[in-house]
């Protein structure tokens, strides 16, 4: 039965464990940027109209399961630059998941285990997601896609004429002309 402290745990899962999860597998593509020389790197959680925007961290009013990491060019423009920076986020998934289960198993996380139990299962369930080759919603690929795309054929993969991660540039152009569309709206 659902009672008062499933509630309040559902709460705690949504509003912390969850964007706490997405921001630590995010942040992957923050080392790997650095490594593989990203120009104007930025990182978006969540969509719609910008709340605030910090330095390259770009917050978004709905943050449900939504995140992505921008950039204009990558200073080593190669492959393997490119399966580093996609596999980033799976591996810091990876470690965030096994190093709080290793914790738990030893018991050093003895009070608040519920907490970290559903902290590891978040991050086992981002991992799954983004491991397993498949494509997402609009027909984006996860980043298992694109690992194996590169892998197999040597190349990025391509959804449309578009490339499936927006430039930091474009991503300010999409957000500003959203902004000019609402302005003109809300005159009317």
């Amino acid at each position: 039965m659902f009672g008062f402290s499933d509630l309040i745990s559902l709460v705690i899962s949504a509003f912390i464990i969850l964007p706490l999860t997405i921001l630590i597998r995010e942040s992957g593509y923050l080392i790997a940027s650095g490594v593989v020389g990203v120009k104007n790197p930025r990182l978006t959680i969540g969509s719609g109209p910008r709340v605030f925007k910090i330095g390259i961290l770009d917050v978004r009013k709905y943050y449900q399961l939504y995140s992505w990491f921008s950039y204009d060019s990558l200073k080593r423009d190669n492959k393997l630059a490119y399966i580093f920076l996609y596999g980033s986020p799976i591996l810091m998934t990876f470690i965030l998941a096994l190093t709080l289960n290793a914790l738990l198993a030893t018991g050093t996380f003895q009070s608040l285990t519920t907490f970290w139990d559903r902290f590891v299962f978040y991050a086992v369930f981002y991992l799954l997601f983004d491991v397993v080759p498949m494509k997402m919603q609009g027909g984006m690929p996860n980043n298992g896609m694109i690992i194996y795309e590169m892998l197999r054929y040597g190349k990025r993969m391509d959804v449309n004429e578009n490339p499936f991660i927006p430039s930091t540039a474009d991503a300010d152009k999409e957000q500003e002309e959203m902004l000019e569309k609402i302005k003109h709206h809300q005159k009317n």
